[in-house]
């Protein structure tokens, strides 16, 4: 059995899917577009433009994509993240302010905190890039 991370763009972020992963993949080390399918001209869900399925992978861990422009009644969440991890807090930083910029947002500014204040670790913000995928990133030891 395996689990992977799959996103949906849809709505107003239907069409950026390629560009979203080109961007994660630019910034996270061990990355790669494994496979794009385009929907083939008159198919329902979407244009020979958009990703039907895709595999990429960030830092080596997999990850699904699709774009679909029905009228769907849902996009992403911040409920739901990207849980990032590192030991380097200028990897760290340099993330953070990539994933928060050109339109994205900071929903917890990357600061230090005391243990007792969100228990993650030394550093930790919590944003949402302009695709509107939510990222948690966090200085560990």
């Amino acid at each position: 059995m395996k689990t992977t991370t799959f996103l949906t763009f849809v709505g107003d972020q239907c069409g950026k899917a390629k560009e979203a992963i080109n961007f994660y993949t630019s910034l996270f080390p061990n990355s790669e577009i494994k496979n794009i399918i385009k929907y083939s001209e008159g198919e329902a869900g979407g244009t020979p433009e958009l990703i039907k399925y895709g595999v990429f992978t960030l830092n080596d861990v997999e990850y699904g994509i699709s774009e679909s422009n029905f009228n769907h009644a849902w996009t992403f969440t911040p409920g739901v993240s990207l849980f990032v991890q590192s030991n380097s807090e200028n990897e760290i930083q340099t993330l953070f302010e990539k994933l928060s910029s050109d339109g994205g947002q900071i929903m917890v500014p990357l600061d230090n905190y005391d243990s007792g204040d969100y228990g993650f670790g030394e550093k930790f913000g919590w944003c949402a890039d302009k695709y509107g995928i939510s990222w948690q990133l966090i200085l560990i030891e």
